[in-house]
């Protein structure tokens, strides 16, 4: 171990072993305890005053530094990053920064981040020699099946994202396709077309259809429902599927759309998979978090019939950035490993017998993602979940509360779950949106993004941080009323 302010018997005994190590490396480790107790202190500091940090900012840093011959060593680089680069970060993982769908980190997976990054895994195997840290990654995807109350005959894995997670499921329902008409897409490519029929894909669905070789234009679009709906109408669904002819075919479905958060009708799509051939995908990178509420769980029911699911872990499961998951039918996992296996890498065994990650997602160099959610999972339990997600449905209700009640703002449609997304009321100001909205971001206390909703100019504010509080609605609120007041006062002027 190394002690505080020194170097230890075992570390010393390396550092004489290594006697042509760089000056600068051998520097770096015998003070290895000093940087990362200079890099805890600097992560507290962020941390505790996370609330006070700007959440956006027009600082840009000048110039590019080049590379030098012998390097600076750990310390002194630390002090050119936060004398160049610390100004420009962003309290996006704080309490008021609800652009796009941010979530923050808990200490818990703060904690299992940091091992993440010390231990280094390379996560893949499960059993033999060498590492088998995907032992916690099976683990921690059993947590989360309990957690989403999934059954557990769904197969998941670690990727970055949404968008990874989605081109994982749908690369598997682009070779079960394959296979329905007689082809290998994954060995031959893709040489026939393949229909994929959804409503309101997310940004993430349509790139993985264009990665896939499917085409991001080849969708049959679905009718939605009526009312200010963005959820699919099924009789519409049902009379595509008729016009297909019995052809195989992918279905897109949301888990709460980007905009509205509005869910498919699951149990309705449900019984149509009993009656016809398709692969069935549901987006729910952060709706599906709905089920850890006990008045929204409804929105997910029905979603376990699913061939494939998305969910994002860093949004509102709270974990550092790049995590996701995928939940596939482990019934479709030779058609997985078909996609996915390293078939040109005979020492790792037959992937359906010697199971690795390798051979069933698409990464080949993966670090232990699992480690912060196993972590943040443990610690706060079914509870602290249902408290986290529950919380930010209320704080989205007050926050809505305040734009139905206000003169100068206007719902464009009714807060489902988490999201808000709002205009200026009155067709006269829908070309001051963006001005407003530019207003409120550089105050540097709240960011929000902007969107487009059924042709009007919208806000989004989504809340998903578990350190969000009533505090942060009135601040930004009243701020949102000092903005709109200016404006106005100069259209009157």
């Amino acid at each position: 171990m190394i002690r505080r302010g020194g170097c230890s018997e075992t570390v010393t005994r390396s550092i004489n072993n290594h006697a042509k190590m760089n000056e600068h490396l051998k520097n770096d480790l015998i003070a290895l305890d000093n940087l990362l107790e200079k890099v805890k202190e600097q992560g507290l500091e962020y941390l505790n005053n996370i609330s006070e940090r700007r959440t956006s900012t027009k600082n840009i840093t000048s110039g590019i530094l080049t590379l030098s011959v012998n390097g600076l060593g750990t310390a002194e680089t630390l002090k050119q990053f936060n004398s160049r680069f610390d100004q420009i970060i962003v309290s996006s993982s704080g309490p008021r920064f609800w652009g796009f769908v941010t979530g923050g980190s808990t200490p818990a997976s703060i904690v299992g981040d940091w091992l993440t990054t010390i231990y280094d895994q390379n996560t893949f195997a499960t059993q033999g020699q060498g590492d088998i840290s995907a032992s916690i990654e099976l683990e921690t995807i059993q947590l989360l099946l309990d957690l989403f109350e999934l059954p557990n005959d769904f197969l998941g894995g670690f990727v970055t994202g949404a968008t990874m997670s989605n081109f994982t499921c749908l690369a598997v329902a682009r070779q079960w396709i394959g296979k329905e008409i007689g082809k290998d897409f994954a060995k031959e490519g893709v040489s026939e077309n393949i229909n994929i029929l959804t409503a309101i894909p997310h940004s993430s669905v349509v790139k993985s259809l264009s990665l896939l070789g499917v085409g991001s234009n080849n969708i049959i679009k679905i009718k939605v429902l009526n009312d200010n709906r963005e959820a699919i109408d099924i009789s519409d669904l049902e009379k595509k599927i008729d016009e297909l002819r019995g052809e195989p075919f992918i279905l897109i479905s949301s888990g709460g759309t980007v905009n509205t958060v509005d869910f498919d009708d699951f149990v309705a799509i449900a019984k149509l998979k009993e009656k016809y051939n398709f692969w069935w995908h549901i987006d729910a990178a952060f709706g599906g978090f709905a089920v850890c509420s006990k008045a929204h769980k409804y929105l997910v029911e029905g979603w376990e019939n699913a061939d494939s699911i998305t969910i994002d872990c860093h949004k509102w499961l709270n974990v550092p950035y790049e995590n996701a998951v995928f939940f596939v039918k482990e019934k479709h996992k030779h058609l997985q490993v078909e996609t996915f296996q390293n078939s040109n890498a005979p020492y790792l065994g037959n992937p359906l017998e010697n199971f690795s990650y390798l051979n069933f997602l698409p990464e080949n160099s993966r670090r232990l993602k699992a480690l912060p959610v196993w972590f943040s999972l443990l610690a706060y339990g079914r509870k602290g979940y249902q408290d986290i997600v529950e919380n930010c449905i209320l704080l989205a209700n007050q926050f809505g509360e305040f734009i139905n009640n206000s003169n100068y703002f206007e719902l464009l449609a009714p807060i489902r779950l988490n999201t808000v997304c709002f205009t200026l009321a009155g067709k006269e100001n829908q070309q001051k949106v963006i001005t407003f909205l530019t207003l409120l971001n550089d105050t540097g206390k709240v960011f929000m993004t902007p969107t487009i909703y059924n042709g009007k100019n919208g806000i989004r504010a989504a809340f998903v941080n578990w350190r969000t509080t009533e505090n942060d609605i009135e601040i930004v609120t009243k701020l949102m009323t000092e903005i709109i007041n200016k404006i106005m006062q100069q259209v009157i002027e």
